[in-house]
């Protein structure tokens, strides 16, 4: 498994400090697009570039069959997927291995505000192919 260049850890670092600013100012309980909103806000404050709801194609054997979309694509590098339950399911994992592949970026942030402890919600998946 080859680790994401310099630049793409330092964006996943930024971004994983503006969830923990989140979370230290709403706590756990609210849903998902309550979170996305605020961390959209946090990340605006920060200047870490990112868009929300961004779009992907979904191909099969070289034919595009549909769409996606991300719940944050940080500096066209990172994939944030946000999550507002107990823990972090194989799912969850399985979703963000998905954008991996369909995207070829190299890294994913599960991150899942339904934790006491931001720390505890944090994941962090690198594509193997």
């Amino acid at each position: 498994m080859a680790e994401p260049r310099q630049e793409v850890d330092e964006l996943a670092h930024a971004v994983i400090g503006a969830a923990i600013e989140v979370h230290r100012e709403l706590g756990p309980g609210f849903l998902e697009a309550v979170y996305e909103e605020a961390l959209g806000v946090e990340m605006t404050l920060r200047g870490i570039p990112f868009a929300r709801q961004a779009p992907t194609e979904v191909y099969y054997k070289g034919v595009l069959v549909g769409f996606g979309r991300m719940d944050i694509l940080v500096g066209l590098q990172v994939v944030v997927e946000i999550k507002a339950a107990e823990r972090i399911l194989p799912i969850h994992r399985a979703q963000v291995i998905s954008y991996l592949k369909t995207t070829g970026l190299p890294l994913g942030l599960p991150l899942n505000f339904g934790c006491l402890l931001m720390k505890d919600g944090v994941e962090r998946i690198v594509r193997t192919r």
